[in-house]
This record gives structure tokens, C-alpha cells and sequence, in this order.
């Protein structure tokens, strides 16, 4: 099996890239697994300050690969331990993360980019929630960590998706580019050339801030995701 995901460096920039771009870099099981493994080796490597994240091929992640879901229960439960440690590895991750919005990062792909510190969107980028019409609640905490309560409320509720632009007016993004990789190397070049302990100390606090926030509300979503794949 290819590659699923690469970890590239450039000084004291790791830029991490989904490789499935056949599915749009829809996050499969194995994808998970290794995406949750390359930012905990990241996060341990001190000669790393700063990681981007994006995708390969036109779309930044398509969400779940919900052609997994199902199965026995050994299965089951390997869908929501991957998934566990996948997302929760982004929302806590201990450095500066930029994403690299390169194309639509929709469902789990929006929630992966709504975890990360900045956005940086190319103008082909889409943002939003579809899962809803399968009966999936979207996570409105993630929702909540980047976005106005009003626009969170109503992508959750609405599953309408945000271009570019709009997400720009809305602070989703920090800038809309031609090619958002680029633009997010430069800017992550620029935060790792910052103090690695001053930013460290910066990132303890967005992740506290975040956990008195919002850490009940993420807890409730995950004991719902459980309850939903293991069903």
C-alpha cells in the first residue's frame, strides 16, 4: 500500500500532507492512524516549532471514508479508536499547526482544519458540514473553536457550505492565495523563527483556553461518535 501521508521538513517547518487524493484524502481507518502516529513524533521532536497541514491534489480532506463504517465489532471499534486519535492528536497538538487549506475540506475535513491554530485557504477552497443529511450530528465545538457563534450555529444546523471569500470575511482564514502550501510554508517559517519556548508556552494557553471553553462540549461529541460507530 502507497503512502498515506507524508512529513516533509524545511528547517524547523514540518509540513504534513494527506495522500489519498483518488478519495479527495477522505480520512480511512489507516490514514487516521498515521496521521495521529506522524503528529506524535512531531510533537517529540525538538527541532520541530511549527507543522502545516494540508492535502494533496485538488481537495484539503473529504471527511470520514464512510465506506469503512459497519463491520464487526473489532472493526467498530478500530473506527472509533483511529478516529479518537486522529482528531484529538490535531485539537492538541502541543505546537503552532497551520492549515493549508488547498482545496474543499469538508465534514471531518473541516473539523481537521477548524482545529488548526491559522487557516490559510486557497481560492478553490470550500468549507462545511455535509454529513448531516446522513443523520450526523457535525461537531459544533470544533465549529465553535474558529468561527462567530451565529455562523456555527447556522453550518451546523444548515450544512451550507462557506466559499473562500466568505470564510475570509468571517476569520475562518487568515488569507485567501493561489497556492495556499506556499503561503502557509512562509507563514509557519515565520511563527518557527519565533522562541520554540515562548511558543510552546503560547500554545499551553490556546489549548487551555480551548479546554475551559469547549473541552465538555468535545467530550459529550466524542461520547456520541462512540456510541453511533459502536452501534
Amino acid at each position: 500500500m502507497p503512502d498515506l501521508l507524508s512529513v516533509d521538513r524545511e528547517g524547523a517547518v514540518a509540513l504534513v500532507t494527506l495522500r489519498r487524493p483518488e478519495k479527495r484524502n477522505a480520512l480511512s481507518i489507516e490514514l487516521r492512524e498515521e496521521l495521529a502516529g506522524a503528529l506524535r513524533e512531531l510533537a517529540g521532536d525538538d527541532s520541530v516549532a511549527c507543522a502545516v497541514l494540508t492535502g494533496a491534489g485538488s481537495a484539503f480532506c473529504a471527511g470520514m471514508d464512510v465506506t469503512q463504517f459497519g463491520g464487526d465489532r473489532a472493526h467498530k471499534q478500530r473506527l472509533v479508536d483511529s478516529s479518537v486519535a486522529a482528531f484529538g492528536a490535531v485539537a492538541r497538538f502541543p505546537k503552532p499547526l497551520v492549515a493549508a487549506v488547498n482545496g474543499p475540506a469538508i465534514a471531518g475535513g473541516f473539523v481537521l482544519a477548524l482545529h488548526a491554530d491559522v487557516r490559510v485557504a486557497a481560492r478553490t477552497a470550500r468549507f462545511g458540514f455535509s454529513e448531516l443529511p446522513r443523520g450526523i450530528p457535525p461537531s459544533y465545538a470544533a465549529a465553535l473553536s474558529a468561527l462567530p457563534e451565529p455562523v456555527a450555529r447556522e453550518l451546523c444546523l444548515t450544512g451550507r457550505l462557506l466559499d473562500a471569500e466568505e470564510a475570509l470575511r468571517h476569520g475562518l482564514v487568515r488569507e485567501v492565495v493561489d497556492d495556499a502550501a506556499v503561503a502557509a510554508c512562509a507563514l509557519a517559517g515565520a511563527i518557527a523563527a519565533q522562541p520554540l519556548p515562548a511558543l510552546l508556552e503560547v500554545k499551553r494557553r490556546i489549548l487551555l483556553a480551548a479546554e475551559h471553553a469547549r473541552g465538555a462540549l468535545f467530550a459529550d461529541e466524542e461520547r456520541v461518535l462512540r456510541e453511533a460507530l459502536l452501534g
